[in-house]
């Protein structure tokens, strides 16, 4: 008996990482590219002085922000921006996670929270700028009172929300309170934790500008209003181009870290989507 054998090749699947690259990168700056045409149209056809071309207003971002400037207004406004954002992260997780936990605080505090959070932050810049005067700790302060409300009030629903099962059974098998908050709080509160992060981020940043353009003579938002206040029109766009583009950059860098901290519970949304 003569025995035939062959080899069945299956062809292998083209990869379609560079096909998703591409597709990524063209929805992420398919939009921004159309608003620029828009724009410079609008600019070519329109008398209004107030809306310069783009190239005019890239321009001016480069002859503006690089340079001494650069130094002596982006780089201590990303400074107050990041202690704040600092400072409203640790104070609202730490207290958070205690009002979450105990429940009588957390009755206790509720209508003082829920009055707090309805006051806009800006109203409170006077009241601050008297107690602190037109410094750093200021315009800081600034930023905690505001940013520091969606991670309070995230952190606090996400440990009410751990499951109740999983907690008995944590002590039934006599897990300490630390073990029990580094091993079961705050895994299940951190989505809600990161959520709350993502809006202190964009809240932070706002802040962050409305404090410089109040008792200050240096910053983003100092300069802004300068620009604006001397009809330099080009240079108050390059301003808010300069902020766009900051905004750009924390999403990403929090994108990033927001996948290396909850990755398992991408991993399991990947699952459930499957």
């Amino acid at each position: 008996m003569t025995l035939y054998t062959s080899t069945v090749v299956v062809p292998r699947k083209r990869s379609r990482v560079w096909a998703t690259i591409g597709q990524n990168t063209a929805y992420a700056l398919g939009l921004p590219i159309l608003l620029v045409v828009i724009w410079g149209v609008w600019a070519t056809v329109s008398p209004e002085r107030f809306f310069p071309p783009p190239m005019t207003i890239v321009e001016a971002f480069v002859d503006t922000w690089i340079g001494p400037r650069l130094w002596n207004d982006v780089l201590p406004s990303l400074g107050r921006l990041f202690f704040g954002v600092l400072f409203s992260i640790a104070v609202g997780v730490g207290a958070g996670i205690v009002i979450g936990r105990v429940r009588w605080l957390r009755e206790l505090l509720n209508p003082v929270l829920e009055f707090f959070r309805a006051v806009p932050p800006p109203v409170l810049i006077p009241i601050i700028a008297v107690l602190l005067g037109p410094t750093d700790a200021m315009k800081v302060t600034v930023i905690v009172v505001g940013a520091i409300w969606p991670v309070l009030l995230n952190t606090i629903d996400g440990v009410r929300a751990t499951d109740s099962v999983m907690t008995e059974t944590a002590r039934s098998f006599s897990l300490t309170r630390a073990e029990q908050l580094r091993y079961l709080v705050l895994p299940a509160a951190s989505p809600r934790i990161m959520a709350g992060v993502r809006q202190a981020l964009s809240i932070a940043l706002i802040l962050m500008v409305i404090s410089e353009m109040f008792y200050s003579s240096s910053g983003l938002g100092y300069q802004i209003v300068y620009f604006q206040r001397n009809y330099l029109i080009a240079q108050m766009w390059s301003g808010i181009l300069l902020l766009g583009l900051i905004g750009v950059l924390l999403a990403a860098i929090f994108g990033v870290v927001e996948r290396r901290v909850l990755r398992w519970y991408h991993g399991i949304k990947e699952v459930e989507r499957a």
